[in-house]
């Protein structure tokens, strides 16, 4: 076999765990928002709160990681990221005991902080290891095993977490022991984390990096110049504001009596099936992509799930339960094309473009806040509307906004350094 072939894909292996962890942590706050929700006695826009930190954290933290990048390099930089979530995921400790939104809250931000540096390094470090005709493959594999976390993780979130517990006479107790059943699962989180850093630093990774053009330092101002890559921008942004918006009310959403009508115990199952449903899509997406355009499959999926938004905001009982869930198997494909497109052509500005990407998971933040405050006044179903518009520019992005007009340098194979 091939040493380099070999070297890669063992990378790609242990590089697609780390896209399990952050997958779960991420789909965890679906869990979480309930809970806390009804600890705290928040409205919906409050609730909102928890993806406003942690996604707002994606944009502040996105140019930060990236220079983090260019100093360290790819491997060392996912090291560092892991590490950060991991204390990121102890601080939930703190936070419980406390029996404190703000301390939740700032624990949601160094997590995400943690998470943003993994995203910025791991995604284009898929993407460029191997074949570059096969990257948009290659990280559509990688983000599967990120949709394994987001399924289990509203298994195991609604198992641990909620439903547990009735209130009795003394009410203190009970809110900090409702607030208790956070701090098992994130203890768990932390010690994966950790191993999981040790594990990266200690296998002998390649360390990749775009060859270097000392003649030209591009600016972002450069890249952005290029319509692919601002239209992919905001196509990203849309993309998860969608997707983290449906994900976050989902519980609530199948909660109520005219569209499940089930418990929030119940309801976090089929949250499970929704993320479970990017996870099957992603590798059958595998295989598309290796027979049709990806511009092409992005464009029939953003467009499908528009379609599927529209009828569940417009039925009730299970036509509005299935077809809301159904969602997530055509949101699979959306984030690894986004983004393979999106950086498609760059060369030597390919880790400028990442960085812009990232920050635009900020969507996270700005989507189902603005999808809270909407439901306080509507009511949760009409509020899809927002994800609904959402869906449709992504699918004018694959149809036509990520045509690449032209190339800022020609794309250079990745040069491997053993350290």
């Amino acid at each position: 076999m091939n040493k380099r072939f070999a070297n890669d894909t063992v990378a790609l292996a242990v590089v697609t765990s780390v896209f399990f962890m952050w997958g779960f942590i991420t789909v965890l706050n679906d869990v979480l928002i309930p809970h806390l929700k009804a600890l705290f006695t928040l409205s919906y826009a409050e609730a909102m709160l928890i993806q406003f930190i942690f996604f707002g954290a994606y944009f502040v933290m996105s140019l930060p990681a990236g220079r983090v990048i260019e100093r360290f390099g790819y491997r060392s930089s996912i090291v560092i990221g892991l590490a950060v979530t991991g204390i990121g995921a102890l601080l939930f400790v703190p936070a419980a005991r406390l029996v404190s939104y703000g301390t939740f809250l700032g624990a949601f931000f160094v997590l995400a902080s943690g998470i943003t540096l993994l995203q910025v390094a791991a995604n284009p470090y898929a993407s460029l290891l191997g074949d570059a005709r096969q990257a948009s493959a290659r990280l559509t594999l990688a983000q599967a095993l990120n949709s394994l976390g987001t399924m289990l993780a509203p298994l195991v979130g609604g198992l641990l977490i909620l439903g547990l517990g009735t209130p009795g006479a003394d009410a203190a107790a009970f809110h900090a022991a409702q607030a208790s059943l956070v701090t098992p699962p994130y203890l768990a989180i932390a010690a994966t984390l950790f191993v999981l850093a040790f594990l990266v630093r200690a296998f002998e990774l390649p360390e990749l990096r775009e060859a270097e053009d000392a003649a030209h330092a591009h600016t972002f101002g450069e890249v952005l110049r290029h319509r692919h890559v601002r239209l992919g921008v905001v196509a990203i942004f849309v993309y998860v504001g969608a997707e983290v918006a449906i994900g976050s009310f989902m519980i609530n959403y199948l909660s109520l009596p005219a569209i499940g009508g089930v418990s929030e115990r119940d309801a976090s199952h089929y949250v499970s099936l929704y993320w479970g449903g990017a996870m099957v899509g992603r590798f059958a997406g595998v295989v598309l992509m290796r027979r049709f355009e990806p511009r092409v499959l992005l464009a029939i999926a953003a467009a499908v799930a528009a379609l599927l938004v529209a009828t569940t905001m417009l039925s009730h009982g299970s036509v509005a339960l299935w077809s809301v869930v159904a969602i997530g198997l055509f949101n699979s494909i959306m984030f690894p094309t986004i983004f393979t497109l999106g950086i498609a052509g760059l060369g030597t500005a390919t880790d400028k473009a990442a960085s812009l990407l990232i920050m635009a998971i900020v969507g996270g933040a700005i989507v189902p806040l603005a999808e809270g405050a909407l439901a306080d006044r509507v009511g949760v179903q009409l509020a899809f509307v927002l994800p609904l518009a959402c869906y449709l520019f992504i699918a004018f992005y694959g149809w036509r906004g990520s045509r690449v007009a032209g190339v800022m340098a020609a794309p250079t194979s990745p040069a491997l350094v053993r350290h």
